[in-house]
């Protein structure tokens, strides 16, 4: 069974863990405080998961999903995730993470400064625009009337595909933006940033989006 490296146990984080594992994969997850402060979360989630350092989590996961306040993507380890899809969550919130330039003027993206950290991993944009509670709850089958979709981009159509296949087994149809480089679309503040849509409601709003806000 795969194997979900998870760094960031917060509330996107330990979502995502709860719904994987009710799907049957094991989650090594991981957060800045130590494995010790996860032992309620992991009791929670019971044989499937174990608590790690995101080292360590890094290196188990057979994907990664980054999940940590924007400030400190530059702790994100480096080397156990070279070779590997990393689905990266982060959203820009200045008021917590500093003016950032870059993005402030348009001439970035918040999954395009992970993949310039992480060179060797493939990056794809996943769960940002989803209120965390909802990724439990909100799924629904495979070819649902009105399924709430998410959005995904990556510069590695394999990273895509498995997002788009992972968010069809939490209950959630896909629409693929492209290249991170187009990422913005989906980020804080546009008008597809965590409401709840369908596949061509997203299309829609995606493409009402603009560059800076």
């Amino acid at each position: 069974m795969t194997t979900i490296g998870i760094i960031g146990a917060g509330h996107i984080g330990s979502q995502v863990a709860r719904k994987a594992v009710e799907l049957g994969y094991d989650v090594v997850i991981s957060n800045s405080r130590g494995p010790e402060t996860l032992a309620d979360l992991v009791a929670e989630l019971g044989a499937k998961a174990r608590a790690a350092t995101p080292a360590e989590a890094a290196a188990a996961g057979d994907f990664a999903v980054v999940t940590v306040p924007l400030k400190n993507y530059k702790d994100i380890p480096v080397e156990p995730l070279a070779g590997k899809i990393v689905i990266d969550t982060n959203n820009y919130y200045w008021e917590r993470d500093g003016r950032i330039p870059a993005l402030d003027n348009g001439e970035a993206t918040t999954s395009g400064l992970l993949q310039e950290h992480l060179p060797e991993s493939k990056v794809a944009k996943g769960f940002n625009h989803i209120m965390a509670s909802d990724i439990t709850t909100d799924g629904t089958p495979t070819g649902s009337e009105d399924r709430r979709a998410l959005a995904t981009a990556s510069d590695y159509p394999e990273a895509a595909e498995l997002v788009t296949r992972l968010y069809d087994e939490f209950g959630f149809d896909t629409v693929n933006i492209g290249l991170l480089e187009d990422s913005w679309r989906v980020e804080r503040d546009r008008p597809a940033y965590v409401v709840r849509q369908n596949a061509q409601e997203l299309k829609d709003n995606l493409a009402m989006a603009t560059r800076t806000v």
